[in-house]
């Protein structure tokens, strides 16, 4: 995401370099290129146009810190602008008070309501809450059909809505099963239209007056940028939204909808979609979202992915076997299914610091998933004894794996090397900490002298 604004912003930034005082002519012909990158960006005009005299006000005359080039300086105001162009700080949905909590879906058809329901509930029941899902658009064929089995997937119970009844009427009967039924927070996927109309809105309004919703989550497509944010306050007009989900983050490379839309509404982001998976779905940071714009990284959302995917003991168990140096094709294999567990590589190399202006100053090629898939195939297609014990693959066997993989021998010659080129850089790693035969003989670690950091 953002992938063409982060590259106009760090041109700006790194022209700004040499500078011994933040002139107002060397900030002039920045801003002029930050407005720019922000309309290319398909950013609101009035939107970049606030934001850039704030910019120049704090920016010109300012003496440049004894830490901090100029260049620095620039990209430290237009980082904390950028957060507060994002809404500041995320937040959370407002599900307290009597009775199960409601939150309405709402949205023009294809945003991605059903599949986003899907998502914030499979979210919500990871922090302990008890969802349940409620087809409410009677409109769109196979609707009620698609949520019924997202919920199956997630093992998240279904409304069972029909098409026959009416929207008000399906929404107040889940209600009334929620209580029943101990679910403590209702999620309602509402009807769209491919344009906002009268009907839609006085049925939303309904449904609204009927369930009293805690959340009206207004989900909009990221990648129709400011058709997002028009159609927005349309229905923030109408309805009052609490705030917004984006859908589509990982595919928007400019990020003008994300840019523009708490400016304009006033509503909050509070989730953002960043794949097609039902575990895509992360909470909306604007602090972490403007580090990746500026190419500064986001280890706080990796952590937090690393967390949710790596098995403690199965973690614990893989240090024991690098210290033994019994790390197998078997466990290298295991490693690249909790990467693609995280997302894309793409996503994740953008959030680690630097590394994004590291690959453009390189010219390096953007990493290919294929890539991945072809190493799994490889080691799916040997033997126990072959990802046991690497050695013993040989001619033949390469050969047999190739075909068993649909790749090809040099394909097969490319994984083995690359985890034998993975343990020799273990081995010397663990040569440097010198502390692999303590720790695997069992003997005690010779204490700290107090005062040192750990």
């Amino acid at each position: 995401m953002f992938e063409n604004l982060s590259d106009r912003l760090n041109k700006v930034f790194r022209d700004l370099r040499g500078h011994g005082k933040l002139s107002e002519a060397n900030i002039q012909e920045a801003l002029k290129e930050v407005r720019m990158a922000l309309l290319e960006a398909d950013v609101n005009f009035k939107v970049v146009k606030d934001f850039i005299a704030i910019i120049q006000e704090k920016a010109v005359g300012r003496e440049v810190t004894e830490s901090l080039s100029p260049g620095q300086q620039v990209v430290k105001i237009v980082h904390d602008e950028l957060v507060e162009l994002l809404g500041g700080q995320s937040e959370a949905l407002q599900l307290g008070g009597k009775g199960p909590a409601v939150i309405m879906m709402v949205g023009l058809q294809g945003s991605g309501k059903t599949t986003s329901s899907g998502k914030l509930a499979k979210l919500l029941t990871k922090q302990g809450r008890r969802p349940y899902l409620v087809p409410a658009d009677v409109y769109r064929p196979a609707a009620i059909q698609q949520l019924t089995v997202l919920g199956e997937t997630l093992g998240i119970p279904v409304h069972p809505s029909k098409t026959e009844q009416d929207p008000v009427s399906i929404a107040k009967n889940a209600l009334q099963v929620a209580e029943k039924s101990n679910y403590d927070t209702l999620l309602i996927d509402t009807a769209g239209r491919l344009h906002v109309d009268k009907t839609l809105m006085e049925e939303l309004q309904s449904i609204k007056a009927a369930v009293n919703p805690a959340e009206i989550l207004f989900v909009a497509d990221a990648m129709t940028g400011q058709d997002a944010v028009t159609v927005a306050d349309k229905f923030n007009q109408d309805l009052a939204i609490s705030g917004v989900l984006l859908t589509k983050m990982e595919g928007d490379a400019r990020g003008g909808a994300a840019l523009s839309i708490k400016k304009v509404t006033q509503c909050p982001i509070k989730f953002v979609g960043v794949g097609e998976e039902l575990d895509a779905l992360e909470v909306f940071h604007p602090d972490r979202i403007a580090s990746r714009i500026l190419g500064m990284g986001d280890m706080l959302t990796l952590i937090e992915k690393a967390e949710e995917v790596v098995d403690k003991k199965q973690a614990e168990k893989l240090a024991q076997k690098i210290r033994k140096d019994a790390f197998t094709l078997e466990d290298f294999l295991g490693q690249i299914q909790q990467i693609k567990k995280m997302g894309s590589l793409e996503q994740i190399m953008g959030m680690i610091p630097g590394l994004n202006r590291m690959k453009q100053m390189q010219n390096m090629p953007k990493p290919d998933e294929k890539e991945l898939g072809k190493v799994e195939a490889v080691i799916r297609s040997m033997t126990s004894g072959e990802r046991n014990k690497h050695q013993i693959i040989n001619a033949s066997r390469r050969q047999r794996i190739a075909r068993g993989s649909g790749t090809s021998v040099q394909d097969v010659n490319k994984v083995i090397k690359s985890y034998t080129e993975m343990l020799k850089m273990m081995k010397k790693m663990k040569g440097k900490m010198g502390g692999g035969k303590v720790v695997a003989s069992g003997k005690k670690r010779r204490k700290r002298p107090k005062g040192l950091m750990r």
